[in-house]
């Protein structure tokens, strides 16, 4: 009788066969291993090898792929959502209200040529193509927790850069105390522009301490591959302690300004959407509690939501950048 060993299981590029004795021995091999001190300290590793392993899409899009991220609080070790739910379940307004809409009605969003432009109050703006931003600095993956203020959530590996490191580039004027992002508004190839669901183009912001802030993630692909257009292509936002709505997608400018910017959801429902939109259990969304959440593709009938953590889990890393406010006032 033969056994298959999978890149899941094991630390091992390709699937083979092995022998029951085989599995035996190494069972065996790692129960000594688990009962050595060596064990506790190679164990974090460990995880992080075989999280990696798991992090790679299905081949339809070009490849990308990012040297595993050393920063803290980078790397959860959570299940990873899987890449059907990552990309057919998404809110991108401008392509449709519908979870299912952006898988359906992205097709049409041409991610070649692209530009960013970068002005405000910076000594160096500039237009930057997609290809110059791709070598702007090395790409690391991260493994981030997203939490939806619908009260949903996911785990995704994402490539991409810390955002600082283009901001330390354009060299923020002693003026700049905001950064706004605007996604591009192309009503030929987006159609739910054509809704008054939101003023467009969607607008969102960070404080720039915010943005400076090494999980700042400036996005270009998820699971090893490009970016999915529904998944905000080509380049998108990430800040991982913040509702998804404020990680803008598909970006064409980046705004440093020294006033806090206007918002899309802050305009449309202010008394709903505050501008710093931390993930905070202990501060209700008038239609959605946040003391609780439901991961994507653990639907079963007994699956309890799980409790939703304070900054979604990056106190320690980001909880300093609050320090003294009132975040019930500030939401």
């Amino acid at each position: 009788m033969r056994y298959l060993k999978h890149a899941r299981t094991y630390d091992h590029p390709v699937a083979s066969e092995i022998t029951p004795r085989e599995v035996y021995a190494a069972r065996r091999d790692w129960l000594r291993w688990m009962a050595t001190g060596a064990a506790g300290a190679a164990l974090a590793a460990w995880a992080g090898r075989q999280a990696l392993a798991q992090t790679r899409g299905p081949g339809r899009l070009a490849a990308l792929s990012g040297t595993p991220s050393k920063l803290a609080g980078a790397m959860t070790m959570e299940k990873l959502t899987a890449y059907e739910d990552v990309t057919t379940y998404n809110n991108f307004y401008e392509f449709g209200t519908d979870k299912a809409d952006p898988a359906r009605r992205a097709g049409s969003l041409k991610t070649r040529p692209w530009t960013v432009v970068v002005e405000g109050e910076v000594r160096k703006p500039g237009t930057y193509d997609i290809e110059t931003l791709l070598k702007l600095a090395p790409m690391e993956e991260r493994i981030y927790r997203l939490r939806c203020v619908e009260g949903w959530s996911m785990v995704i590996p994402w490539v991409g850069y810390s955002l600082n490191e283009l901001i330390r580039r354009v060299e923020p004027t002693g003026n700049a105390k905001y950064v706004e992002f605007h996604t591009l508004a192309d009503k030929a190839q987006m159609p739910g522009l054509n809704s008054r669901v939101l003023l467009w183009p969607y607008v969102e912001g960070l404080r720039l301490d915010e943005a400076m802030h090494p999980l700042t993630l400036l996005a270009f692909g998820l699971y090893g591959e490009v970016l999915p257009n529904q998944n905000g292509a080509p380049l998108r936002l990430v800040v991982p302690w913040k509702y998804g709505f404020k990680s803008g997608k598909s970006l064409v400018k980046i705004r440093f300004t020294d006033k806090q910017p206007d918002t899309a959801w802050n305009v449309a429902a202010p008394h709903e959407y505050g501008f710093y939109s931390n993930v905070n259990p202990t501060v209700d969304h008038p239609r959605w509690s946040q003391a609780t959440e439901r991961r994507i593709g653990e639907d079963g009938l007994f699956t309890r939501k799980r409790p939703t953590l304070m900054f979604n889990g990056y106190e320690a890393q980001v909880g300093q950048l609050y320090a003294g406010m009132d975040l019930k006032k500030f939401y």
